[in-house]
């Protein structure tokens, strides 16, 4: 295949960069009070039977979101971070390139489907666009770059559990499976990963949006029926470049997100926004009906958030394949147990490498671990290409 990366954004010419940070200087600060008051974030905690904490699980529900403080250890960390950073250096150079900055070949020339969206410095790729089933519909403030930014910048990158070891290992983590199993029943099935990239002074913004395509108007439509991610933060997530969510806008059914944007004059900055403030080693999970998006990355901090989300299975059952998943399909047995493949070996690759610590036992591959071991055969078999089998809704 091409290596050329989708690129997206166009680059508008707005407020200087230095102009932007100062101008939402006070709106973040505000922001980190209102997110410190609702009080949930702390460790991730399980009680007796692997289950989530009850009063964690509770106040996800009620806020649509929650910070788990320290849960990858930094000798994990570091290795995301070398995995993650050689991701970024082997991205292409440009649309259309096959070859990355220091003119090797860039990463995922094999694989199926390009491992990386480029965008122009501090653009809005997706807000005003119908791009995504048009989820974006109100771009952001588009900061001026300074002079020697480069013309393209990564955006987002795909693949963690091929393009990174120690990806497909988190993706194995024995507590982050018990809350997805807490949260989307035992029979839970994975939907994909991005690993969004915020470079300093360059990181593009992600609009105001709502993740969910599918559902909103299902008779059985409930506030979980469209899942949530993690995100894994690499490098922390500061006030100038992390996520800001709208606390509890997940209950509230499809929101039509330009009347709002509209009734607080047109401003990115809504008044009741909370940003997800986050150090090395955090995680965080936002419900996916949950309003929320970030701004250009006028900052002098980077931010490397490993995203990955789990679906109840049903859910996924009967439902057509969305957003970025090419294809028109109807989603069945057969593509759900392909995708969630995946699980199994993450979880043996863990247990590789972590074999102290223990293994989460996947409901729907019991009995059938030793099929899916982690080695090359099942690495060529299960893992190469398997996010062309992602399971968006």
């Amino acid at each position: 295949m091409s290596a050329a990366a989708d690129t997206i954004g166009n680059g508008a010419q707005g407020p200087s960069a230095s102009a932007h940070a100062a101008g939402l200087a006070e709106y973040q600060r505000a922001g980190a009070e209102r997110a410190l008051a609702l009080g949930n974030r702390g460790p991730l905690k399980l009680d007796g039977a692997g289950r989530l904490d009850a009063a964690i699980h509770e106040a996800f529900l009620e806020h649509g979101f929650y910070v788990f403080e320290q849960v990858i250890d930094a000798d994990e960390i570091a290795a995301l971070q070398a995995d993650a950073l050689n991701m970024i250096e082997r991205a292409p150079v440009r649309p259309g390139a096959e070859v990355d900055a220091a003119g090797r070949p860039a990463l995922g020339l094999d694989y199926q489907r390009c491992p990386y969206r480029l965008a122009r410095p501090l653009s809005d790729p997706w807000g005003g666009t119908n791009l995504l089933g048009g989820r974006h519909p109100h771009q952001m403030t588009q900061p001026r770059a300074a002079d020697s930014a480069p013309e393209y910048v990564v955006f987002v990158m795909y693949a963690m559990c091929e393009a990174m070891p120690s990806g497909l290992r988190l993706y194995g983590h024995h507590d982050l499976l018990s809350v997805a199993q807490s949260i989307n029943g035992t029979d839970f099935v994975p939907f994909n990963d991005a690993i969004f990239v915020k470079q300093p002074g360059l990181g593009a913004s992600v609009s105001w949006h709502q993740d969910g395509v599918t559902h909103w108007q299902s008779p059985n439509w409930d506030p979980g029926i469209h899942g949530f991610n993690f995100q894994v933060q690499l490098f922390g997530a500061s006030l100038g470049n992390c996520l800001w969510v709208v606390p509890g806008t997940h209950k509230l059914g499809r929101i039509d997100i330009k009347a709002m944007i509209a009734e607080h004059g047109g401003s990115d900055m809504l008044p009741t926004a909370v940003p997800l403030q986050c150090a090395p080693g955090d995680v965080t999970i936002v419900n996916r009906q949950l309003l929320h998006g970030s701004f250009a990355n006028s900052s002098a901090d980077l931010r490397v958030s490993l995203t990955f989300g789990f679906h109840r299975r049903t859910s996924v059952l009967g439902a057509r394949a969305a957003l970025a998943v090419e294809s028109d399909e109807i989603y069945g047995e057969e593509r759900v147990f392909r995708r969630s493949t995946v699980i199994p070996v993450a979880i043996d690759a863990r247990a590789q490498q972590f074999p102290d610590e223990q293994r989460f036992q996947y409901a729907p591959f019991a009995g059938r671990e030793h099929e899916f071991r982690f080695d090359a055969g099942n690495f060529d078999r299960y893992i190469h290409d398997y996010n062309v089998h992602d399971l968006a809704i």
